[in-house]
């Protein structure tokens, strides 16, 4: 009897005949209607676990080169109609225009995430023309700037999972990437602590597993532990120590990726959204953007929760996206003595389950303490809402870790919808039946952390399908992997401070007092490589805004700064983009006459 045979007896049996199974292409399909989103869930479920064998095949075959790419299995394809409420539409930027008209890349990039801009960085090593579009107002606006910042160690991953080879490589490549970038990262490691002894010969027999995965660990006791982080909860007896993990700022690192592929000559295009493909003889001979059609030889398919739709685009779908929130809570910079090291999770709390890795109380590379995520299964894409049952959920799971945690701390929380297929693995790969795509796909946690791999292996796979197709591609020996950061006085010593702010006054004026940022780095993050003109956006650069006041001093300042430096009105400067505008018109009037005063 076949999968979908067997599948199709449990979905008559939970659903009464409104879902089936079929076969083709190499994927199982789910076809039907149902009315809760939930239900979808399930039913993807009970198909994962019917087709188990067929799953972990699909895995391992997605990089085999020695199967050509159209005879490898496919995913889990959802095609069930959900009847009882409408899925919001991809979000299209309001800019039309014809900018892009007629173009020709050697590679289109789709996305401007943290993927998207390590690949067109990584191509920029090449003599191509490259495109990278973003849908957004700016670089890392989605999921890249809505995680944790964790760099993983990679210690709950199964090993055979792309997951797990492309977090040790990326993992591996992270203090070289980041001091070539000028962004910072910090590797202080991570603690899984345990609340009950019986764990230890566990712990002790997980400690030689991970040695031999190559994961270096090492166990802490109790003694040992409360030295080096006494705001834990008394009740931890001991830990397991994960030195090679560290923090990084996941935007900050995004932005300069995507700074340095632009000194290195890629074109970015923001506020444009890819509509359509054309395709023919399997291959993809036109994107239709909202900016004009391009006519790409490769396509890079790095489109984050929209990657299946893209795929789609060029009859190359094998995959299916289901979303997934997360919410995490961000304390005031007092209450950073709470945690020395970048993350602690404790084993019952924290574990890997079929939703989450399970967070963490987290130390950001900035100086806050992070707490969460959750994780819940979501029919929107781009529903960035917070609500205060997921924080207050948070705060009491993590609780268990620091019992010095409340609600009182917190200063900010915010929402990311992370991207992940239903076999929970990345799909890393060249397209199944398009001659000229490359997949970067799923690209959920630890997608940060395994981002540089990852570039690195889908340009290789662009230079290939290039080479294939009878261009020639040379090293581009004028690539500088260097890019210089926004100077930062709050660190420098008097020394320095005084000789940047003698070069230019503007780095003496603070306005943000929270975070201790100048003018003159506002000013700087608006003149860039990668356009800037928003509030949001500077906040993402330079950090006015990220403190206890969130922006409620230094707000109007930075407004006002960048109607300055770009001939915009002031009210016209947004906050994030589109129609996200401050202001709606000047607050004062001119002064009232005796005779029009009440």
């Amino acid at each position: 009897m076949s999968c979908a045979a067997r599948l199709n007896k449990q979905l008559k049996q939970t659903f009464g005949g409104r879902v089936w199974a079929v076969e083709h292409d190499g994927c199982l399909a789910l076809e039907g209607e149902l009315e809760h989103w939930d239900d979808i869930i399930r039913a993807a479920g009970l198909a994962l676990r019917a087709r188990k064998k067929d799953t972990r095949r699909f895995l391992k075959n997605l990089q085999n080169e020695t199967i050509p790419p159209n005879a490898r299995y496919g995913g889990l394809l959802n095609n069930i109609r959900l009847s009882g409420e409408t899925i919001p539409a991809m979000r299209i930027p309001a800019v039309r225009d014809t900018s892009l008209e007629g173009l020709r890349p050697d590679a289109l990039v789709i996305g401007g995430g943290i993927t998207g801009c390590a690949i067109a960085r990584e191509l920029s090593r090449y003599n191509l023309n490259i495109l990278l579009v973003e849908k957004e107002h700016d670089l890392a606006a989605q999921a890249s700037s809505r995680n944790d910042g964790m760099v993983h160690p990679g210690i709950d991953l199964w090993k055979h999972s792309w997951k797990f080879r492309y977090n040790r490589r990326g993992n591996a490549m992270y203090s070289a990437v980041c001091a070539e970038l000028g962004v910072d990262f910090d590797r202080r490691g991570q603690y899984l602590c345990f609340s009950n002894r019986f764990f230890g010969p566990v712990v002790y027999l997980s400690l030689l597993y991970w040695k031999w995965l190559g994961i270096p660990a090492q166990v802490i006791g109790k003694k040992e532990l409360r030295r080096r982080e006494p705001g834990l909860t008394d009740d931890m007896v001991m830990a397991l120590f994960f030195p090679s993990a560290g923090v990084v700022c996941p935007y900050g690192l995004t932005i300069a990726y995507g700074e340095n592929a632009v000194q290195n000559g890629v074109r970015l295009s923001l506020d444009t959204a890819v509509l359509g493909m054309e395709t023919a003889d399997g291959t993809i001979t036109a994107v239709r953007t909202s900016r004009g059609t391009v006519y790409p030889r490769v396509v890079i398919n790095a489109a984050g929760v929209f990657a299946d739709e893209t795929a789609a685009m060029a009859k190359d779908r094998f995959y299916s996206i289901h979303p997934r929130r997360g919410t995490n809570l961000i304390l005031d910079k007092k209450y950073t003595p709470l945690l020395t090291r970048s993350c602690v999770s404790k084993m019952g709390t924290a574990s890997k389950n079929a939703h989450t890795k399970g967070g963490g109380v987290i130390r950001t590379v900035d100086g806050n303490i992070l707490v969460g995520p959750d994780a819940r299964d979501t029919v929107e894409r781009e529903n960035f809402a917070t609500n205060r049952e997921s924080a207050a959920a948070a705060m009491t799971k993590f609780s268990a870790v620091c019992t010095r945690l409340n609600a009182g701390q917190i200063i900010t929380w915010f929402t990311g919808v992370r991207a992940p297929v239903f076999e929970e693995d990345f799909v890393v790969c060249k397209g199944r039946r398009c001659a000229n795509l490359v997949h970067a796909a799923g690209i959920q946690s630890p997608g940060l952390t395994a981002a540089p791999a990852i570039a690195v292996d889908c340009a290789r796979f662009a230079v290939e399908l290039l080479e294939a197709g009878g261009r020639s591609v040379t090293p581009n020996s004028g690539f500088n992997p260097e890019r210089k950061p926004i100077p930062r006085p709050s660190r420098m010593n008097d020394e320095e401070r005084a000789a940047l702010i003698g070069q230019d006054p503007g780095y003496g004026i603070i306005l943000c007092r929270c975070e201790e940022v100048s003018k003159g780095e506002i000013t700087a993050s608006l003149r860039r490589p990668v356009p800037c003109d928003t509030v949001d956006g500077v906040k993402r650069r330079v950090r006015p805004g990220m403190g206890r006041c969130q922006g409620g001093f230094c707000g109007p300042l930075i407004a006002q700064i960048i109607a300055e430096e770009t001939g915009l009105p002031l009210e016209a400067v947004t906050k994030n983009g589109g129609e996200s505008r401050i202001l709606s018109g000047p607050v004062k009037q001119a002064a009232l006459t005796d005779e029009e005063r009440p």
